[in-house]
């Protein structure tokens, strides 16, 4: 059943689909001509990686691996970032098809404004991988690798549950919700997947959003910025509890989490349950300390190795590792996907989560 809860949300999310009952066999095929075989191509050739804004710590570690495992596989990488926002990745996209990129990976800022130059690099003989964030609006897509996202929001949503309860046997309880980025198609996926969870206990009344914000469009955090967030959870604090207690969050990110928490502190509140992902580093930290509550491990670099293990796949004509044929579809053509298992990390496992880590290890012994 949460595969076909899932199979809907992640369209819903993506784009507005009309799902037909077809079989098996037509879904799949479907799916196979989705992607692009290569009869293989140089090894030293130019592989594009263009990545969205420096929002959390994983962009910033993504760059780097993204360097060094191209280089060091024989590539050329060229890996650019567009913090200034749509027009500034759809000109570095321009440049690595002028380059003769035979791959772009592809972290969007926006999924659904890069259409038009996607679809001159297949044109122009390159193969598409979205990484992370779904590609929307354009059949100019191949492939997609990425962590399990509404398994993502499912883990946060029992995370807040568990958290709460940890804290306060029996409900019921009042909480907030917050969501990602409008222009992020995960923040719709992380957002759905944790209310697959907590709307049943809404509508049970185990749990209560005093403020009334419980849909998406009212949840959003532009641009995934941290003040958007505090901004927000200081109108929801002096709003609507001047004499309710404020038991849990639902934050999608760590550094909305940090934002939420430092509201909540900076108002004088009894620190609520708040979750979280990405395991940064000062997140980490908080949940050892007893502040943050969760915080989700989706280690970028087993990420950025997958899908520098499809570029070589590709390079050397090979058929590519796909998990899942089915569940992820824009407007135009089921994606095949390979997709990473995420990990729920409270302060019960957060010394054993990381022990490979080489940053958080370290810090969680």
């Amino acid at each position: 059943m949460r595969k076909f809860a899932k199979t809907l949300t992640v369209l819903a999310a993506v784009a507005t689909l009309s799902l037909t009952a077809c079989g098996r066999s037509d879904s799949d095929a479907e799916a196979a001509k989705a992607g692009t075989a290569l009869s293989g191509f140089p090894q030293d050739s130019v592989i594009g990686v263009a990545l969205p804004k420096k929002t959390s710590e994983n962009w910033t570690l993504a760059e780097n691996l993204f360097n060094d495992g191209l280089s060091k596989a024989g590539f050329k990488p060229n890996v650019q970032f567009a913090n200034n926002g749509v027009s500034e990745q759809q000109n570095q996209i321009s440049t690595m098809i002028t380059a003769g990129a035979k791959v772009i990976i592809v972290g969007a800022v926006d999924g659904a404004q890069l259409g038009t130059q996607l679809q001159q690099a297949k044109d122009a003989g390159a193969v598409i991988i979205a990484y992370d964030r779904m590609l929307t609006n354009t059949k100019a897509i191949d492939y997609y690798v990425a962590y399990d996202n509404f398994k993502v929001g499912e883990l946060q949503g029992q995370a807040l549950l568990n958290g709460m309860k940890a804290k306060k046997p029996s409900g019921p309880y009042n909480i907030e919700l917050f969501a990602g980025s409008p222009d992020d198609a995960n923040s719709k996926v992380f957002f759905d997947g944790a209310m697959s969870v907590l709307k049943p206990k809404i509508d049970d009344g185990t749990l209560k959003v005093v403020s009334g914000q419980a849909d998406f469009t009212k949840a959003v955090t532009q641009d995934w910025k941290p003040e958007n967030a505090q901004r927000r959870m200081d109108a929801l604090l002096s709003g609507s509890y001047a004499s309710a207690t404020l038991d849990g969050v639902l934050s999608p990110n760590d550094t909305l989490a940090r934002a939420i928490l430092t509201s909540a502190k900076s108002a004088g509140k009894p620190t609520p349950v708040v979750t979280g992902q990405d395991s940064e580093v000062e997140s980490v930290k908080s949940i050892m300390a007893g502040q943050q509550y969760s915080t989700i491990n989706k280690d970028t670099r087993k990420l950025v190795e997958h899908a520098i293990t499809m570029v070589k796949d590709l390079q050397q004509g090979l058929a590519l590792e796909i998990n899942d044929n089915r569940n992820y579809k824009n407007e135009f053509k089921r994606v095949p996907a390979y997709l990473l298992p995420p990990v729920i990390v409270t302060k019960e496992n957060v010394k054993t989560a990381y022990v490979d880590d080489p940053v958080l290890g370290p810090i969680t012994k």
